[in-house]
């Protein structure tokens, strides 16, 4: 019911060492505190003054208790967070070392869920099964020992219940998980659907299917409670049963003692401690139940994330290249990928030398993505051959073609710093007259004027509001202020744009793609006329390649794309 890898992670030997340390502690205080009470309790019976010695040993006993669990809070907070952040790193170093891969597979509902809320409850999970299951493993057996002391048959009982409270415990902490587990994926594809509704809701509003399409959603959460509803119904009965189980048994324990002193067969200090001590003896199995279920998400997020991390990295090639210079090639020999659904890059063949700028064009779906991700090394070829730099190569996964690249996807990333931070990113160095330089270059002078603090303003989630064009106009300062990288992959940078702002854009991109190897996928012809070399692709093949003149002169896939998106027949 616990993970083992849990107990790997690093540090968790010296946490338990210590918690094992002060749970031995808090178990002498919990026998000292019921004998202190007891004594107390029984002497006033008795008809003697109160003992305030015995008082105050109890409350030194309750105290201790409070300051140790106090201690143990403390120290697995400390341990719960440094194992959060270090879960969050490896988690987004694995994610940058397998790229869009991952994402694509896992959804990147499940990856951001993963990241954000599945790392936070990794912490509970960390810091109540730490905390709980060492507990439960050492004050019953030393609280037992001491009832032995007191009154050995009241011991027996005690260790006889404690085996049946742990069987239900199981049975129903184990139906509990099977549906939890069967929860957490559903919320997984929750995650990914509303994502991806989100991604494609001005598609579905052109279309006119928005309101037909939040139906969908509304049922698929509806749904997603429902089932909900069902786990919690189940946590709460099997929580429901541990208490009546351990309430029934200190009421025996009750009974047997009272029988005992009417008969005259036990004291009163020794009834009375082990009546105090039975609940203490039960609360950490109690304790534990209660909170297993709060950990099961944590529990499901810890395996899932254990699992992404613990992913074989992809294949990364051993290969120093040099700069990008205008005497270097690459050639694609029979390339082509898979996906594990099936969707493909299907072989082809391809030669690029020097700098120049290849035109990739496609409807939506045609391969043009894949065959970005393919270039850029984000994704491993299954198939086929790669010479670089005349050096031969299973993929582009390389560093020192990474170093090389620059990359502006459909929607670049506004990171919530100043104006200056973004558009600096790839040159932090770089003086403010040379960002300065950048921004007029690339046309957010107006941006730029009504910003309150200049340059020092925060952009980004949750501040200043960027529209698309502004967001492709930092992402080209910053292509403008790094003039070492080479080479230049877009991903259908004006997707969403209108065209008045794409023909704004396009003037002043054309320049920042001189003297570079550019690659630029795209499904707006107009681009076309300006590449020196285009790719067409359908399907997921290269159907045709050439300069503009010789694909408009061939008349033959390109020119019906190209009549196909003009409207015409």
């Amino acid at each position: 019911m616990i993970d083992r890898e849990l107990f790997q992670l690093a540090g968790a030997k010296s946490i338990s060492k210590r918690l094992a340390g002060l749970d031995v502690l808090q178990a002498f205080l919990i026998v000292g505190q019921a004998l202190a009470l007891s004594a107390v309790i029984t002497k006033l019976w008795q008809g003697h003054r109160l003992n305030w010695w015995l008082l105050l040993a109890f409350a030194a006993c309750f105290t201790g208790r409070q300051l140790l669990t106090w201690l143990s809070n403390y120290w697995l907070d400390n341990y719960a967070g440094k194992t959060a952040q270090h879960l969050r790193r490896a988690l987004l170093q694995k994610l940058f070392e397998l790229g869009p891969a991952l994402v694509q597979k896992q959804g990147t509902g499940s990856m951001i869920t993963m990241v954000l809320d599945g790392i936070g409850e990794v912490r509970e999970y960390v810091k109540l099964t730490f905390s709980k299951v060492m507990t439960m493993m050492i004050v019953p057996v030393l609280v037992l020992v001491a009832t032995c002391f007191l009154d050995l048959r009241s011991a027996l009982i005690l260790l006889v219940m404690y085996p049946l409270i742990v069987m239900f415990m199981i049975i129903l902490g184990r139906a509990a998980q099977a549906k939890a587990a069967k929860q957490f994926g559903n919320f997984q594809k929750l995650s990914n659907n509303f994502i991806d509704s989100l991604r494609g809701i001005d598609t579905l509003k052109y279309l006119g299917l928005s309101k037909r399409y939040s139906k969908s959603i509304f049922r698929s959460s509806e749904t997603f409670r429902s089932r909900t509803m069902r786990v919690l119904k189940i946590a709460m009965l099997s929580t429901f049963a541990l208490d009546f189980f351990t309430t029934l048994s200190i009421a025996v324990i009750a009974v047997y003692l009272g029988f005992g002193l009417i008969n005259g067969k036990i004291g009163l200090f020794p009834a009375l401690a082990v009546l105090i001590l039975a609940p203490e003896y039960f609360l950490p199995i109690r304790n534990f139940a209660s909170d297993f279920h709060a950990t099961l998400n944590g529990k499901n997020a810890f395996k899932k994330i254990h699992q992404l991390i613990n992913q074989p990295a992809a294949p990364i090639a051993d290969r120093s290249l040099h700069e990008w210079v205008q005497s270097d090639q690459l050639a694609l020999n029979h390339l082509q990928f898979q996906y594990p659904n099936g969707v493909a890059i299907k072989p082809f063949s391809l030669t690029v030398r020097g700098t120049q700028k290849v035109g990739i064009i496609g409807m939506s779906g045609a391969g043009k993505t894949t065959l970005i991700n393919l270039l850029s090394g984000f994704l491993t070829p299954t198939g086929g051959k790669i010479m670089i730099q005349g050096q031969t190569t299973d993929t582009l996964d390389i560093p020192s073609w990474r170093r090389q690249l620059l990359y502006i996807p459909q929607n670049p990333y506004v990171f919530t710093a100043s104006l200056r931070e973004n558009i600096a990113f790839y040159t932090p160095h770089v003086s403010d007259d040379q960002v300065l330089k950048a921004i007029h270059v690339v046309g957010l002078d107006d941006l730029l004027a009504d910003l309150p603090a200049g340059l020092d303003t925060v952009i980004g989630s949750g501040r200043r509001v960027l529209s698309g064009g502004q967001a492709q106009r930092i992402a080209l300062a910053r292509a403008f202020l790094d003039q070492d990288r080479r080479v230049m992959i877009f991903d259908e940078p004006t997707a969403h744009l209108d065209i008045e702002t794409e023909m704004d854009l396009k003037a002043r991109m054309l320049p920042l793609m001189a003297n570079r190897l550019v690659f630029f996928a795209t499904h707006r012809l107009h681009w076309m006329k300006q590449m020196d070399y285009i790719l067409v692709m359908d399907h997921g093949a290269l159907v045709e390649q050439g300069t503009y003149d010789e694909l408009t002169s061939k008349n033959g896939y390109f020119m019906r794309l190209m009549k196909e998106m003009r409207g015409e027949k």
